[in-house]
């Protein structure tokens, strides 16, 4: 699945090579799949988008919002796949859930893998779609500080319990993190992932903060993670510390066995060691 590290590096890629480019045709693609959520029908869509020009592209959480001026945003997300630039003359996949032809030949198609968003909104409406509304800071904001971050920990577990995984991964109380990079953050973090986040101190606090930041920035950094691919189909350099490859082979901190477990819809890999 697309977190905000990979929709960043195809955001900044679609600035570099299709912004400013012109639309010629454009539909919903040829292989229907019931979880790809459409906010209208193919026909409205295809019309919609013809003379368009695409603008300044930009990421909120796990969105990517690509402008279609001069009234329109395409919106992509909760998505994964494969969102790729193809040049003039170049072979369609044979399936996709998005296409969009520019007049000078070359193509942007999109493939959409388990479930997600492809929308097309007028004007200022995309900010009134649900999980968008009211969405709080990413850690790629300005406002994503270490004293919001502190009070954040302090509003949510003022009635509920959460773990130190629900924090990164759950209601999207951090926008645009997801399973993949949590595990990374709570192994750079020392935490496990059933480890109840009103219990930390602030050292633990900070410590967890950073690790954050200093994930989403090295995943960027990388081109995006290795089992990703950005617009040009090319996978990313970012090696996860805690993924598959890791269960069952030593920790490289400390040499304690990484272990599996199943936690709150996905699978977890940590350090009995170094987060306990």
């Amino acid at each position: 699945m697309f977190e905000i590290a990979e929709y960043t590096i195809l955001s900044n890629q679609i600035n570099q090579v299709l912004k400013g480019k012109i639309v010629h045709t454009g539909n919903l693609g040829n292989s229907p799949h019931k979880f790809v959520w459409h906010n209208c029908e193919n026909e409205e869509f295809a019309a919609r988008l013809a003379g368009k020009v695409i603008g300044e592209s930009f990421v909120r959480g796990r969105w990517l919002f690509i402008p279609l001026e001069p009234d329109f945003i395409l919106l992509l997300g909760e998505c994964g796949g494969k969102l790729l630039y193809h040049d003039p003359g170049a072979k369609l996949p044979v399936k996709y859930h998005l296409y969009v032809e520019f007049e000078d030949g070359s193509f942007l198609t999109e493939t959409t893998q388990m479930w997600g968003a492809l929308e097309l909104y007028e004007g200022d409406k995309v900010w009134e779609r649900e999980y968008i509304k009211g969405m709080r800071p990413t850690p790629l904001d300005d406002a994503f500080t270490i004293d919001y971050f502190n009070q954040l920990m302090i509003e949510i577990t003022k009635n509920k319990k959460y773990s130190a995984k629900a924090l990164l991964t759950q209601e999207q109380l951090i926008p645009g993190l997801g399973n993949a990079c949590a595990q990374d953050i709570l192994f750079k973090a020392g935490l496990h992932p059933k480890h109840d986040i009103a219990e930390l101190d602030n050292k633990e606090r900070k410590n967890l903060y950073e690790a954050v930041i200093e994930t989403v920035q090295a995943i960027i950094a990388g081109g995006g993670r290795y089992d990703e691919v950005d617009l040009f189909g090319q996978p990313g350099g970012y090696i996860r510390l805690m993924d598959k490859n890791a269960a069952g082979k030593p920790c490289q901190h400390c040499g304690t066995v990484i272990k599996k477990i199943s936690y709150l819809g996905g699978a977890c890999y940590f350090c009995p060691s170094c987060q306990p």
